[in-house]
């Protein structure tokens, strides 16, 4: 069940057009299939990483204090919801993806972390987001949860860099939006369902 959920926010968190996503685009259009998985994983272990440490780091801390703990998952049950209705309105915009010379190994590397590191506004979203879900969770859910988190960008990425390389110049920007819109409305329950479980326990 737990597992289930992870792999869904995994889906939901890493789907939406972002730096990690424009890296993976450019890298499948820009490469062979092989070397553009090869670079896929080092955008993979930054994004695992990151989220281990989000989901552990913070999210232990909240749930040693119910105050805080109940705190953070309203805070953060409200940034959910911000961010999928972001996601949800911009769900009609179109990407431009710019050619790119295929990068050597240390320039791949270095632009995989940037991707996931790089951005302060995405480093805080994605704590909070992560650290509230913790927060709600026994540690016998909260392993399955992650591994379904780190499991689901493992499959988007290696997924998207194989599809992109393969199919690079038959990619519909309507195939993107539908993405978009579907990531939106999952994040968007995530939130409801954190606020109504801070509710329920203030009540």
């Amino acid at each position: 069940m737990f597992f289930l959920k992870g792999i869904l926010m995994g889906f939901a968190f890493v789907a939406p057009i972002g730096m990690q996503n424009i890296f993976v685009f450019n890298n499948a259009m820009s490469n062979t299939t092989r070397r553009a998985v090869f670079n896929s994983l080092f955008i993979w272990l930054f994004d695992a990483l990151f989220s281990l440490v989000a989901f552990y780091g913070i999210g232990a801390l909240i749930v040693q204090n119910d105050a805080v703990r109940l705190a953070i998952m309203g805070i953060g049950g409200l940034l959910i919801l911000w961010i999928g209705y972001t996601i949800l309105k911009s769900a009609r915009s179109t990407v431009t993806f710019g050619a790119l010379e295929p990068m050597p190994l240390g320039k791949v590397i270095l632009t995989a972390f940037v991707a996931v590191w790089g951005n302060p506004q995405a480093l805080i979203d994605g704590t909070l987001m992560l650290g509230a879900l913790r927060g709600g969770m026994t540690i016998s859910e909260a392993i399955p949860f992650i591994v379904g988190v780190v499991s689901a960008t493992a499959t988007w990425f290696f997924g998207i860099a194989i599809i992109f390389s393969l199919f690079r110049k038959k990619v519909s920007p309507k195939f993107l939006m539908g993405v978009n819109l579907v990531s939106a409305i999952i994040i968007i329950v995530y939130g409801l369902g954190l606020l109504v479980k801070v509710g329920t326990t203030l009540l």
